[in-house]
């Protein structure tokens, strides 16, 4: 494997952590919001990472093979809440309003995941930026 692609296959895996935490940013700031019927609630948003495994799976975004994409964003298959509520403004006419169905502890879970998997990408390109140039630094002499 060459140097270079390493900076690719961390760029890869940066983007998708980004985006992992972009779809939890968005269920955290959801979370409490209310609906009047069960098809209007919020549901939390899931990126599903794909392995690019061979050059047939890689594109002009990620063109490196040994990277990561986002396959696509999925809603959350959990169960939305319903709880009678009769004087909110958005109940339905039995006094219900629907609840989204974000748990905000397993968010903050998530989010934390995908922190430290964007901080340890982060480090990989370090380390080979300096390999690089201790690397420049040998030839020099």
């Amino acid at each position: 494997m060459q140097l270079d692609n390493v900076f690719g296959i961390a760029g890869t895996a940066l983007n998708a952590q980004s985006i992992r935490m972009n779809t939890t940013a968005s269920n955290l700031a959801n979370a409490n919001s209310v609906a009047g019927s069960e098809e209007e609630a919020y549901r939390g948003r899931r990126p599903l990472f794909k392995a690019l495994m061979d050059q047939e799976m890689t594109h002009a975004g990620a063109q490196f093979v040994g990277g990561v994409k986002v396959d696509r964003i999925v809603n959350d298959p959990a169960p939305i809440r319903k709880t009678w509520e009769p004087g909110n403004p958005l109940a339905d006419k039995e006094g219900y309003v629907f609840h989204s169905n974000v748990n905000e502890m397993s968010e903050m879970v998530d989010m934390m995941a995908a922190s430290r998997s964007y901080q340890n990408n982060v480090e990989v390109v370090n380390t080979a930026r300096q390999l690089m140039m201790r690397t420049l630094e040998i030839t020099k002499s």
